[in-house]
């Protein structure tokens, strides 16, 4: 079987990226090809069946020239026409079967989102796919709306790795061994995420506990606005931006560290929140309205309600296995792998 997925590679790490490497990762375990063709402005050279175009020509040329006969669009955020196009032209690529992952939890709901009707362009695309992955019901429900078949749509939780072999390198290793407690942020440095609220509230936490600090994972566009604020402050020592870290690498800090943030404006199921909770690492969280059990949950990204999740957190001092998606092993790997399967014997 050979399958070319579409969508974003790391670097930088995120819940897609991570999803799709985890993907790739399980077809090559089984003899399959497993290409990429990286889709965000991110752009390395080509290797290991990694590609990188830089125009939608060169995307299109690669979709009709590459050996496949699964192709797997991977989508979070926004259905922009960009994407509605390429997904289309998947739709359309002779001797291959298309297949859909959207990842946008918080897209459903959206204004966006409320707008698309059954008639809708963007509804008449996604009917086209040969498949259809939800990662959540909420999605699943938006798929029917947009007239999805039954048959076609398959609720897939994202998969969530608990292998924490790796060690801390510097500088995460020196910061942890300085800090208590080690608070943790996993993402991309975007407004989205509420980044300066985080370093607010590690100034009134070390008000009481001067030994706290923060590590912030990840990169993206706030990163430089990021630094100059954390400059800013009379604690900038005990805020660090590593920026991209190794997944295993992040899996060992959400496992060592003693609090997992996800402070967000907007957000789906996040990867890092079930990981965190799977390690038995308390979580505090924005509700979305789709978080696993055991999120200590702010109902806004707000800092009074965050300081006093933090405290009250801290104070219990409960590190207990809530969850266990991770228990699970690949099942839901192997669930994507069954509906490559199936439409191989169509």
């Amino acid at each position: 079987m050979r399958v070319i997925q579409l969508g974003p590679f790391p670097p930088p790490h995120g819940g897609v990226q991570t999803n799709l490497v985890a993907i790739r990762n399980q077809l090559r375990s089984r003899g399959h090809r497993a290409a990429v063709i990286h889709l965000t402005r991110h752009r390395r050279h080509d290797a290991d069946e990694v590609f990188y175009p830089k125009t939608a020509l060169e995307t299109a040329w690669l979709l009709l020239s590459e050996p496949a006969d699964i192709l797997h669009l991977h989508i979070g955020g926004d259905l922009s026409n960009r994407l509605l196009a390429l997904g289309l032209f998947c739709s359309l690529v002779p001797g291959r079967k298309s297949v859909l992952t959207f990842h946008s939890g918080g897209y459903p709901s959206s204004s966006a989102g409320q707008a698309i009707t059954y008639r809708s362009p963007a509804a008449r695309i996604l009917r086209r796919f040969d498949a259809v992955i939800a990662v959540n019901e909420e999605i699943a429900g938006f798929f029917r709306r947009c007239g999805v078949r039954d048959e076609r749509l398959n609720v897939i939780s994202p998969h969530a790795s608990s292998d924490t072999r790796a060690e801390l390198p510097e500088p995460l290793s020196s910061f942890y061994a300085a800090h208590d407690p080690v608070l943790l942020s996993v993402g991309l440095l975007e407004p989205e995420y509420a980044l300066p609220l985080q370093i607010s509230a590690l100034g009134q936490i070390r008000q009481r506990r001067p030994r706290a600090g923060l590590i912030m994972i990840g990169s993206g566009s706030q990163d430089s606005d990021l630094r100059s604020a954390i400059t800013r402050t009379s604690y900038s020592a005990d805020l660090l931006l590593p920026g991209d870290v190794p997944h295993e690498v992040t899996l060992r800090a959400i496992r060592d560290f003693s609090i997992l943030l996800r402070t967000t404006h907007y957000d789906g199921d996040s990867i890092s929140v079930r990981e965190a909770l799977d390690l038995g690492t308390p979580v505090i969280a924005t509700d979305n309205g789709m978080r696993p059990p055991g999120c200590r949950l702010i109902p806004s990204p707000s800092l009074e309600p965050l300081v006093e999740a933090i405290e009250d957190t801290l104070l219990a001092g409960a590190r207990s296995r809530t969850y266990t998606r991770g228990c699970e092993g690949t099942k839901n790997l192997d669930a994507v792998l069954a509906i490559y399967e199936s439409l191989m014997r169509r």
